[in-house]
């Protein structure tokens, strides 16, 4: 099998990981024989697909089909958006994982000599 990354940020997606794939192929409509072409797969990381969801629309009509779709799949259910924290959680390994963690690292920032 030929190793997966991420359309946006090249990461690597292996066999198992949580991610987005569009698919793709293209069919002729009202001409026979009827051709159909391979189908492609395009994958994106959780944390990409979240971010291509929550930002402007794309130029292009493909790529604002693509955005559509995938903007759909991000705001149907939030375990996408628990994939995108989870894996940045991981990468960064510094996020705060709640309003209890963010208060104390700000506290410790903004201690006061004295």
């Amino acid at each position: 099998m030929q190793p997966v990354s991420c359309l946006r940020c090249r990461r690597e997606i292996e066999v198992g990981q949580k991610a987005v794939a569009v698919f793709m192929f293209a069919q002729t409509v009202g001409v026979r024989p009827r051709q159909k072409s391979a189908a492609q797969r395009i994958c994106f990381c959780p944390q990409c697909a979240v971010s291509l969801a929550m930002g402007l629309p794309p130029e292009g009509a493909l790529n604002m089909a693509a955005w559509n779709m995938i903007r759909d799949l991000v705001s149907a259910e939030p375990a996408l958006n628990q994939a995108a924290w989870e894996n940045l959680r991981g990468v960064v390994g510094l996020l705060a994982s709640g309003e209890a963690d963010a208060a104390a690292a700000a506290e410790s920032r903004f201690r006061r000599a004295g």
